[in-house]
């Protein structure tokens, strides 16, 4: 079983995102404080578990902890400000979103939570004065696969990938021919075909090499 702390305080959150690899559709970050009874020995990264174990734990998740928050950074910002800038600025969002203030914060990776805040663009959420002090006075820590380690970061990722994929799943329906209900963007064999063969959408991400021999896509 995962370890529930990484910290002596109570009200720590694990943040961690779902999809930043992929050449379509938002990357995905979400937010969890578990409370301090919590136990469940299937929990995992997100990564080592099937789609039917990941949609069992979401409502395990999503009714116990003691706050939760998911957000969607879509392509129009995910092309201004970089995939990881993103990626950074989900997991920010989804701590202010959070219903109580955490103590600490704990994040999948290597880059500290605050290490770049109230980054401007003109898509997506702009963060206010107060809210880059909140981010700056919470005491946080990046631990490299911690998603295999905390429950918390865990217990996001588990979020993070069950949103987005209900989310790629749904603008399937809209664009059936590049299969998202089943590669969820991922630059695999087949989507690169579709692209190929019928150009992008608006849910592509521009400043990703869709190709391998890229060229100038006509919107």
């Amino acid at each position: 079983m995962l370890a529930l702390n990484f910290s002596n305080f109570i009200l720590e959150t694990g943040t961690d995102e779902a999809g930043r690899g992929c050449l379509a559709g938002p990357v995905t970050a979400a937010a969890v404080i578990l409370p301090q009874d919590f136990e469940n020995i299937i929990l995992n990264d997100s990564k080592q578990l099937t789609d039917k174990t990941r949609e069992k734990l979401r409502p395990i998740i999503e009714n116990q902890a003691v706050s939760f928050a998911v957000t969607h950074l879509y392509p129009n910002e995910i092309d201004e400000i970089n995939i990881l800038n993103a990626s950074m600025k989900g997991m920010q969002e989804c701590v202010l979103k959070l219903n109580t203030v955490p103590e600490f914060i704990i994040v999948d990776g290597n880059r500290l939570l605050n290490a770049k805040l109230g980054l401007k663009s003109n898509f997506g959420k702009q963060f206010s004065k107060t809210e880059i002090e909140l981010l700056k006075s919470i005491p946080n820590q990046s631990i490299v696969k911690g998603d295999a380690k905390f429950m918390s970061i865990a217990a996001a990722s588990v979020l993070a990938k069950t949103y987005r994929d209900e989310y790629m799943n749904a603008i399937h329906e809209e664009f059936p021919m590049y299969n998202w209900k089943k590669n969820k963007g991922y630059p695999t064999k087949e989507h690169r075909e579709a692209i190929r063969k019928y150009g992008v959408t608006k849910y592509h991400r521009m400043s990703f090499r869709l190709l391998p021999e890229q060229y100038k896509f006509d919107l």
